[in-house]
């Protein structure tokens, strides 16, 4: 508490004055926040690459928008697990403050630019499967043109996508920052401008409710087209079909949207309550951990994909079933060696 009372009183942009910012203050809160930031930043690391071989392995998967659009979400996922994990736990853990403003920024930055374009990846599934499901026979047409080119149209899609993220999460290093404007700083980032953080927050509440009404009329849509199958059971075709594996990727989608909703409106809560409110110690150390749940949400949705995706866990079962076969083949070898080496001696 000390530490608050000079921070109020020094710079309110010396570094030193970051030691206000480190909210863990006993040894066990410290050990807890290590291994939840070590448990799930491994295993989101391992299973978004997972993901990410699984679809550029197959032809089939790395052609099709809405895969690339995934793939953009495990990328955005491996990035903020690695600079959040590192980051944070150097901060709150390690209490290291030998680094420049710059310095923190950037990484923040890089926080920030990998939530926003896991967000905005969603964002661009969601209107994939929209106008699959609002608009069937012109999907139907988009699909066969972006075979055609490649995905051209999806690759562009997401290069916009990340160069917006990255310039939104690079103003407070460009200079909309407290040091440089002498404005209000936020209670959780240091160096961070409170008009900066409120429109931030506001970017990605428009994001998510973009998603949210994409996927409403997704839901609205697929639940016809159940309907619709389940009163015509006699026609069976490759129209029925599409519609099966449409309305499958849309609940998949969905419950991906779910678990990240649940896992970061704590945070965002506490980033709003943040900007009208001052925060006691004890709100600041939930918000520390509540940040952890972050890493939780980039974990979760590999597994979500290997479950409800049909191709992906067919491409899973087969990494599985080969690498079990080189494995069984190893076994064997030496065996095999062993024994032509004593029918050789014997000879």
């Amino acid at each position: 508490m000390n530490i608050c009372k000079i921070h109020e009183n020094a710079s309110k942009c010396s570094v030193n004055t970051m030691e206000c910012f480190m909210v863990l203050s006993t040894q066990a809160q410290k050990i807890s926040i290590a291994m939840l930031c070590g448990l799930f930043g491994t295993l989101c690391i391992f299973e978004n690459s997972l993901v990410l071989y699984l679809i550029f392995s197959s032809p089939r998967t790395r052609r099709k928008p809405s895969y690339l659009f995934i793939s953009s979400l495990a990328l955005a996922d491996i990035l903020a697990s690695i600079i959040f994990v590192c980051s944070f736990v150097n901060f709150h853990v390690f209490n290291e403050t030998d680094f420049s403003k710059e310095t923190f920024l950037l990484q923040l930055g890089g926080v920030n630019t990998s939530f926003s374009a896991s967000l905005s990846s969603l964002l661009l599934t969601a209107l994939d499967r929209y106008i699959s499901i609002s608009r069937p026979s012109e999907y139907k047409l988009l699909m066969k043109k972006a075979c055609s080119l490649r995905g051209k149209r999806a690759w562009i899609a997401l290069g916009v996508v990340w160069v917006t993220c990255t310039t939104i999460a690079s103003l407070p290093l460009l200079g909309w920052n407290c040091c440089t404007l002498d404005s209000t700083c936020s209670e959780l980032f240091p160096f961070v401008d409170n008009n900066y953080l409120s429109s931030w927050i506001c970017f990605i509440m428009v994001l998510l409710g973009c998603i949210v009404y994409a996927y409403a009329h997704v839901l609205w849509r697929a639940h016809q087209h159940m309907a619709y199958m389940e009163k015509h059971q006699v026609q069976v075709g490759k129209q029925n079909t599409r519609m099966r594996m449409d309305v499958m990727l849309a609940k998949t989608l969905v419950m991906v949207l779910a678990v990240l909703v649940l896992c970061w409106s704590p945070v965002l809560v506490l980033m709003i309550y943040s900007i009208f409110a001052r925060l006691s110690n004890c709100l600041r150390k939930v918000f520390a951990f509540c940040s952890t749940l972050c890493l939780l949400n980039s974990m979760v949705n590999p597994i979500i994909y290997a479950l409800r995706s049909k191709e992906l866990y067919s491409s899973l079962r087969m990494v599985f079933s080969r690498f079990r076969r080189q494995l069984k083949a190893s076994e064997e070898s030496p065996e095999a060696e062993s024994t032509h080496k004593s029918s050789m001696i014997e000879t």
